[in-house]
């Protein structure tokens, strides 16, 4: 078994309102960020899990990902996996 890490990005659709993101353009533009034309506001996810190999590793992300940590409906997401060194 080997121990993997995990990060995980989720945002928004596209075409899915997001409220937070217009709150921070609004507040970076108060700070002179003028030039800011849009702001997705998204979650991130650090995961450290261990699995046999890679494969497993990347389906276990992705089942994580689908079942829990993401609305599939509304929004997207994607990771980056790496194997974390023996110690």
């Amino acid at each position: 078994m080997s121990e993997w890490i995990a990060r995980i990005c989720v945002v928004l659709k596209p075409a899915v309102n997001d409220p937070q993101g217009l709150a921070i353009r609004g507040g970076l533009h108060q700070l002179g960020f003028t030039d800011v034309s849009s702001v997705r506001a998204g979650k991130f996810f650090e995961v450290k899990l261990t699995a046999p190999d890679r494969p497993s590793a990347e389906q276990a992300a992705q089942d994580m990902c689908c079942r829990l940590l993401a609305n599939p409906v509304i929004e997207d997401y994607s990771f980056e996996l790496e194997p974390l060194a023996a110690r």
